[in-house]
């Protein structure tokens, strides 16, 4: 298999991270230049017509694309160790928790960035400052939220790790790097000490 990713990018990172907490080998990664505009490439098109990454292509020749249908996948190949839920009902409290942090915080981030940073007016074209503005405001009360949720249980979805720390980690981590966003700068001490500690997770390490 080959997933098609680019670096630094944090939908990529959660599927590299899921990945490698799964301990998962031999699947090739293809990383592309977005600021280069590799992922229009007609050849990737082919491949993606939306022109994102992640996108996993299966040895059948058929390309799996989306963050968390890729790992939905690779998931039922390698169902240890278990990361979105043991029988129904478990999956249905680490997906609703999966989607709160990656609607609410993940793409507060991604929103903020991408119409506020100037490098990348090439992939958000036009920006709008104060969308922008909007989304790191209504990112920050997700964030507030979490640290209170954290307060009382170790873990996103309770008492063991799963896809959504990943979607959590990987957002803090894109919003440290180009927001220079530090929950415990702002109070957030509970969701900073949560950070840190998946920070020493060997598959944060995975980029």
């Amino acid at each position: 298999m080959k997933l098609y990713i680019s670096p630094r990018t944090p939908n990529p990172r959660r599927v590299t991270m899921f990945i490698a907490e799964k301990g998962i080998t031999g699947i090739e990664e293809v990383a592309l230049d977005l600021m280069a505009g590799q992922h229009r490439d007609p050849a990737f098109l082919e491949k993606n017509p939306m022109g994102r990454v992640p996108a996993l292509e299966l040895p059948d020749g058929r390309v799996l694309a989306e963050t968390r249908a890729i790992c939905t996948y690779l998931e039922g190949l390698h169902p240890q160790p278990n990361l979105m839920g043991e029988g129904f009902e478990e999956r249905a409290f680490i997906e609703m928790a999966d989607r709160r942090v990656e609607l609410h915080l993940f793409m507060g981030i991604a929103n903020a960035i991408r119409h506020s940073h100037p490098a990348l007016v090439a992939l958000e074209n036009p920006q709008f400052p104060d969308f922008g503005a909007a989304q790191g405001a209504k990112m920050r009360e997700t964030a507030q939220w979490l640290d209170r949720l954290l307060a009382g249980q170790p873990y996103i979805a309770g008492e063991r790790f799963t896809i959504a720390d990943i979607t959590a980690f990987c957002a803090l981590e894109f919003a440290r790097g180009l927001m220079k966003y530090k929950p415990g700068a702002e109070g957030l001490a509970h969701l900073q000490a949560y950070r840190d500690r998946i920070a020493e997770r060997p598959s944060a390490q995975a980029k």
